[in-house]
């Protein structure tokens, strides 16, 4: 009971996670489509889930989850989360996120969470928030799966709220939205990672349009969220 009581703490919009700055390109779809509506946002939540989160921030995350707090093998994992986003303002956004739930949880004395910043402020890790999110939530006894399902619906929460936050969608809708693409996340969460026998990390996303979006929602003059 404490593992689920806890997982619901951790992915209660409440929470500080400090995700709340971040629309991850929804704001620069929006800005290209004034016609956004539910079934826009329908659609690109299920594209990050299945082309960009499944295969590469789902990944990351089991893997530090894996490696715990040892900071070696999650700055490769951070090395690896770099090298796959190529858009610098989700690249940035992610080590921001990162740092933001770190700051977080080190307040509330997690165990580790101290001892990742003194990593990152070295050098030896990057802080992507996959990385971090793996290897914090495994210190706090949450399973794989659990820490999968955390994120992913953090992911579509977060961009759900971000979408009615700039009022192109009503809460119900954005709830609609969002009861729609849950079995997706749920389905992924619970996917089987596999170690690479010769240890490489292999994290593959796709998702063009988002991240073309992006880019440009970084060029623009008027914004409110950070990409």
């Amino acid at each position: 009971m404490l593992s689920r009581l806890l997982s619901l703490q951790q992915a209660d919009t409440a929470f500080p996670s400090g995700s709340f700055a971040f629309s991850n390109g929804i704001e620069g779809l929006i800005a290209s489509d004034p016609a956004f509506d539910t079934e826009s946002l329908i659609r690109t939540l299920t594209a990050l889930v299945r082309f960009r989160w499944a295969e590469s921030d789902r990944v990351a995350l089991i893997l530090a989850h894996r490696a715990g707090p040892d900071p070696v093998p999650l700055g490769r994992i951070d090395a690896a989360v770099e090298a796959a986003a190529l858009v610098e303002a989700m690249r940035t956004g992610s080590r921001r996120n990162g740092a933001s739930l770190l700051t977080t949880h080190a307040r509330l004395a997690t165990p580790g969470a101290a001892d990742l910043r003194a990593a990152i402020r070295s050098g030896l890790m990057l802080g992507h928030l996959a990385t971090v999110q793996g290897a914090l939530w495994r210190a706090l006894d949450l399973s794989e799966p659990e820490a999968a399902a955390i994120a992913g619906y953090q992911l579509v929460s977060g961009l759900v709220s971000a979408t009615v936050r700039l009022g192109q969608v009503g809460a119900i809708q954005g709830q609609q939205a969002l009861q729609a693409v849950l079995p997706l996340v749920a389905e992924i969460a619970e996917r089987p990672v596999s170690d690479d026998p010769e240890g490489a990390i292999v994290l593959t996303g796709f998702t063009p349009l988002i991240e073309v979006a992006a880019m440009r929602h970084a060029r623009a003059d008027l914004r409110l969220f950070a990409n």
